[in-house]
């Protein structure tokens, strides 16, 4: 199976790269799937489509020891198995679409009020959010990763910010 995700991938540090990053996370990446979509199958295409995301965009993944890595990957898998639920959805109208909570949090130890905060808001303003002001992201890698348009994750940053700006008033962070 790796063979398929090398096929696209053209620089051998990448591959290597690629290589050790499947190896060490594909159980990791196999859980977090798991936990969305209650399925092996779907779980198991999650993963696949995950790994098919980073082989074309392994210029964005963060370096095998950073700190940033397992969040990064989560936040791709669950976006990869979060569009099978969606698509689940198109094909069988009378199923619910859960999202879920996204079990990857910020860990800010000064502080804990902004992280909690963060921890609020929906999860797709999370992401957005821990990829840019967490990872250090630009918004048209964010695109990338998330498989939007510039135009949309301009946007969904723009919201994260104000709802994550209202919720810090709220509890008198602002």
């Amino acid at each position: 199976m790796v063979m398929i995700y090398l096929s696209t991938i053209e620089s051998p540090e990448e591959k290597i790269k690629f290589e050790e990053l499947y190896d060490k996370y594909r159980g990791f990446m196999l859980k977090a799937a798991s936990r969305i979509l209650r399925g092996d199958q779907d779980a198991e295409d999650a993963v696949h489509n995950a790994f098919m995301s980073l082989a074309k965009n392994m210029k964005l993944v963060p370096e095998l020891d950073s700190l940033k890595l397992r969040g990064f990957l989560y936040i791709v898998t669950e976006n990869k198995a979060i569009d099978i639920l969606r698509e689940r959805k198109r094909r069988e109208p009378e199923e619910p679409l859960d999202e879920g909570q996204p079990l990857y949090a910020p860990v800010i130890d000064e502080e804990q009020d902004l992280a909690w905060c963060i921890s609020r808001l929906p999860p797709r303003y999370q992401e957005v959010i821990l990829l840019k002001y967490s990872h250090g992201y630009t918004t048209r890698e964010i695109a990338s990763i998330l498989g939007i348009s510039f135009n949309a994750a301009s946007k969904l940053d723009q919201r994260a910010k104000a709802r994550l700006k209202e919720l810090c008033e709220k509890e008198g962070l602002l």
